[in-house]
């Protein structure tokens, strides 16, 4: 909005000069108790007052022209100029999206991304009726996170603290990363290892079925993490401290493998990270997710599961390394189960190929991706 009506690059105007002109721009566009008139002349007094009365001859002159224009409407960006620029997006990441969804899907996406998040607890034990009525009692508000999803979504200002604290037996996670487990449909009695369980929300929500869950993670500060929520539910969690990439385990009938990802449909939980992320991290992730995958292989046992996910939305780091796993483990098969469905209740979360999407804006929540993987040699 201020760069055609300055004659230089704006990398070239002063700092502190281009921060006023920003916070200027801001309060002529979008703060409604703020006409355009008093927007400009206290941005002018400001620059006077901070910077010195060289500039504010320009300042005046661009805050101007910016109050005689209207904003370019979001609904009308499709490139990935402006809708990097409108939404504080690098570039390159737009450019990747819109050159697998439509302008008006990483619209969505964009806005997403610049919301404050839901914060959801996942009842342990309970369904979500009874945990909202229980908090409810306690003058915390909740509501229903969404009718696919057995989460609750804590009102605005509730305390996550006081939630926990009146439902010991629940834990904070997403819808997104609840359909996770759902779709990975863990058959009652097994014994899974989840190789990368920390903070251990999935190995809790695994727990309701499984026989024995094995939360595994490198880091011992995280374990504690997981031993601290096992604790807290009054769930039952065998913790080990090791690597993913050389797991000292038998194989089992469940391997959940959460991969360490780029997370770029989490990135409303992380606002910094869009701005630390590379195009080069997303061949390293994929690297990185390759070698797990086959470490993880080895403990499945003949005709157990092997479920891979992650929150990222880059086909490099899921699907295509899927694909590639399966090309080289040939004993291994993609089996989806109908425990989500895939009618239109459930939003297609479940793709013709058998692997569960789930994207922010259609979701209204984070983004996710799983595969469920049957070994059968």
């Amino acid at each position: 909005m201020i760069a055609p009506h300055v004659s230089r690059a704006l990398a070239d105007v002063d700092a502190p000069v281009l921060e006023l002109l920003r916070l200027g721009t801001y309060q002529i566009h979008y703060m409604d108790s703020v006409p355009a008139y008093a927007g400009v002349s206290t941005t002018v007094d400001q620059v006077h007052a901070t910077v010195g009365r060289r500039p504010t001859g320009f300042v005046n002159a661009v805050l101007r022209k910016v109050a005689a224009e209207q904003p370019t409407p979001p609904d009308a960006m499709d490139s990935s100029e402006a809708l990097a620029g409108w939404g504080s997006h690098p570039k390159w990441l737009v450019r990747r999206w819109l050159a697998r969804y439509s302008s008006d899907d990483v619209r969505r996406l964009v806005e997403y991304h610049n919301q404050r998040p839901a914060t959801c607890l996942l009842p342990l034990g309970m369904d979500a009726e009874e945990a909202r009525r229980i908090l409810a009692d306690r003058g915390i508000a909740a509501s229903p996170a969404a009718a696919w999803s057995p989460c609750i979504r804590l009102g605005t200002g509730v305390s996550v603290v006081e939630a926990l604290a009146a439902i010991p037996a629940s834990i904070v996670q997403d819808p997104a990363s609840n359909l996770v487990v759902r779709y990975a449909d863990v058959p009652s009695g097994t014994i899974v290892a989840d190789l990368c369980s920390a903070p251990g929300g999935k190995s809790l929500a695994l727990s309701e079925r499984a026989a024995r869950i094995i939360a595994a993670d490198r880091s011992e500060s995280r374990i504690r993490m997981v031993r601290d929520n096992a604790l807290r539910t009054g769930r039952r969690l065998e913790l080990v401290v090791a690597d993913a990439l050389r797991p000292p385990l038998a194989p089992v009938d469940v391997v959940l493998l959460d991969a360490p990802c780029t997370g770029t449909g989490t990135l409303a939980r992380h606002p910094d990270a869009r701005w630390r992320l590379t195009s080069e991290a997303i061949d390293a992730m994929a690297a990185l997710q390759t070698r797990m995958l086959d470490a993880a292989a080895e403990l499945v046992r003949p005709g157990g599961l092997l479920v891979y996910s992650t929150c990222t939305l880059e086909p490099e780091e899921n699907e295509d390394c899927v694909a590639d796993f399966i090309a080289r483990h040939g004993g291994f098969v993609i089996e989806a189960t109908d425990a989500i469905g895939r009618s239109d209740e459930h939003d297609g979360f479940v793709d013709s190929d058998g692997y569960l999407r789930v994207e922010p804006w259609r979701s209204a929540y984070d983004g996710s991706f799983a595969a469920r993987l049957r070994r059968t040699a």
